[in-house]
């Protein structure tokens, strides 16, 4: 078996130990199908303590599923979504979230670290009641961004607050909630129920579960109809205990925090020791677990070769580089050992 270790994803790390006992133990007896068994009950009820509100959680297969179902529930095909113009829903889940939903989306310029500014999405809040323009029903929002920067308790309250104001729903991609609240210091329901945000996608996959996401439904009007969406848009799982199993370990004395200070804290790392080679330059706030840096496209092949990475902008040969539960310090030194060899300018420590 490879030893081979990554920056390109959190998604090729592999699974927590406490995930994995879970899973060993949801399999040591027959439990009722689509949902109906012990453990997702169990799991349900621990959500809605940990959220602190009567939430409905709805366990799916993946990213995608989670903000297809979560998008569907709050929309009808004439609806418009307003995005970010990097948004994972707008430009990494193929057509899926139109296809399903049937909506317009309108990708919004995000400012330099990533986020949407009040006035960008007001300038599209138009045409109200006009027959023929898309009706503008649903602002999605990841957390933490595609850059791996963080939205602060304030921002995503101002964000809801806006939505609300002109009849929309708050959806939040939550794909690394977890590494954001670890960001935060907070804990999940000061950056969710307390903000006031509709419907949730929430990741566990990223923090260290085999497979498996959760939507989780603050806003009791989206609930009518989500059951039936979650069967129609192919994302109820037969063995939903196996979901609900690992999502159980993940919030149990929060798990997940453990995960993905981890995670955050390597980035921090990986941060200072690249910093100190003056052919690459940070270019965005190293706030989660992701570094954002412009590389000598000279170096690409033989940083690549030893740790996967993507590059993020062919344009500039921006670089994402990504750490997990299970980057090590030993991973972070063996990636500046290749860096050392390509350089021949660095500041002195």
């Amino acid at each position: 078996m490879s030893s081979l270790k990554s920056f390109a994803s959190d998604n090729y790390a592999g699974v927590l130990p406490e995930v994995m006992d879970a899973l060993q133990k949801a399999n040591r007896a027959h439990a009722r199908s689509y949902g109906a068994d012990d453990i997702t009950s169990r799991t349900t009820r621990l959500f809605k303590k940990v959220f602190g509100a009567d939430v409905d959680v709805y366990f799916v297969f993946n990213g995608t599923g989670a903000n297809v179902l979560s998008i569907s529930s709050a929309t009808q095909s004439y609806n418009a979504v307003l995005c970010a113009d990097i948004s994972h829903i707008y430009n990494d889940e193929s057509s899926a979230p139109e296809t399903f939903t049937g909506c317009r989306f309108f990708p919004l310029k995000t400012n330099s670290n990533g986020k949407l500014d009040l006035p960008v999405i007001q300038e599209r809040l138009i045409r109200k009641g006009d027959i023929h323009y898309p009706q503008t029903k649903l602002l999605s929002l990841t957390q933490s961004t595609e850059y791996g920067t963080v939205y602060t308790k304030e921002e995503i309250s101002e964000l809801s607050q806006l939505a609300k104001t002109h009849g929309m729903y708050l959806h939040i991609d939550g794909s690394r909630f977890f590494n954001a609240a670890a960001s935060l210091n907070c804990n999940l329901k000061e950056i969710s129920t307390d903000t006031g945000i509709d419907i949730l996608s929430l990741g566990g996959t990223k923090c260290g579960m085999m497979y498996g996401e959760a939507v989780v439904v603050f806003n009791k009007t989206l609930a009518e109809h989500i059951a039936y969406k979650q069967k129609q848009v192919i994302q109820l799982a037969s063995k939903n205990r196996f979901i609900a199993a690992q999502f159980e370990a993940m919030l149990t004395d929060e798990l997940w925090r453990k995960a993905a200070i981890h995670a955050n804290k390597m980035a921090q790392l990986l941060y200072v020791t690249i910093s100190k080679y003056l052919e690459i330059t940070i270019t965005k706030p190293v706030q989660a677990n992701a570094v954002f840096a412009q590389i000598p496209r000279e170096w690409a092949a033989s940083l690549a070769e030893k740790f996967p990475f993507y590059i993020w902008k062919d344009t500039t040969n921006e670089a994402r580089l990504m750490c997990a539960f299970d980057t090590t310090e030993e991973d972070i030194k063996s990636f500046d050992a290749i860096l050392s060899a390509l350089s021949t300018k660095k500041t002195p420590h």
